[in-house]
């Protein structure tokens, strides 16, 4: 049995048929044009121009929190609007490389607001969480890079089940706590509320493992051009995934 990046951005099967495709109209053409196929530097380049435009974003949110400005529309607004771009280049990747830098302009208002609250209640605990998650991005780039961690199918297949569960679990926290008063474990900041933190931002870690994986092979496989903001999206949102994780762990230590 194969298993894919829990990211759908990032799925065996994405990047497989895509290939196939390209591999087609190579095949008819009778020619290579490299211009127009997926490449690693492309792949970096996108995924640093997403970087920028949701930090740029963040900038607008933070600024207006600290403004006194209500950030409440333009936070939620964004978080929704980019979960709609999001499912919307699951299903057509041919359009991402208009709807990666929508993707990450909206979800940067959402990161800015998110962030400005949690700045509001436990001071210095962003420049700390941005500074964790890239030391974590960098460490696990060169893990992956000198081959010390191998994404093996069994690395994959427990990486993938891990985030099924987390994904799982906090999906039923989160209704049953909408129509009753039970308080998820995950909440406040008792040994097993930190120990669940510090669990799921290893396993958001190691899905960045599997996103180079999936990004390296779709540079192999030579996909279209186009591959490279799909790509990029899907990293920029496992990054996202594990900055808002350090928020909440390092929140609840500020807290003892």
């Amino acid at each position: 049995m194969s298993f894919n990046s829990k990211n759908p951005f990032l799925s065996d099967k994405r990047f497989s048929s895509n290939a196939v495709s390209r591999a087609e109209e190579v095949h008819e053409a009778k020619i290579i044009d490299y211009n127009q196929e997926m490449t690693l530097s492309g792949t970096i380049n996108k995924t640093a121009i997403l970087f920028l435009i949701l930090c740029g974003a963040a900038m607008v949110t933070w600024w207006m929190a600290f403004n006194g400005i209500n950030i409440m529309l333009p936070a939620i607004g964004g978080a929704v609007i980019g979960l709609i771009l999001v499912v919307i280049s699951a299903f057509k990747p041919e359009a991402s490389p208009y709807l990666a830098p929508g993707y990450a302009l909206f979800e940067g208002l959402f990161i800015g607001g998110i962030s400005a609250i949690f700045e509001a209640m436990y001071p210095g605990i962003v420049i700390n969480a941005v500074g964790a998650t890239l030391v974590t991005f960098l460490v696990c780039l060169g893990l992956y890079k000198f081959k010390i961690v191998k994404v093996t199918e069994t690395f994959k297949s427990v990486v993938v089940a891990a985030t099924l569960a987390i994904a799982t679990y906090y999906l039923i926290s989160w209704v049953v706590s909408m129509f009753t008063s039970f308080t998820p474990v995950h909440y406040g900041n008792s040994m097993m509320s930190i120990g669940i933190s510090v669990f799921v931002i290893v396993i958001a870690a190691l899905n960045l493992f599997l996103d180079f994986d999936q990004i390296e092979k779709g540079v192999q496989q030579r996909v279209p051009k186009f591959m490279e903001w799909y790509g990029a999206m899907g990293l920029i949102i496992t990054l996202v995934w594990l900055y808002i994780e350090f928020l909440r762990l390092l929140s609840k230590l500020s807290k003892k």
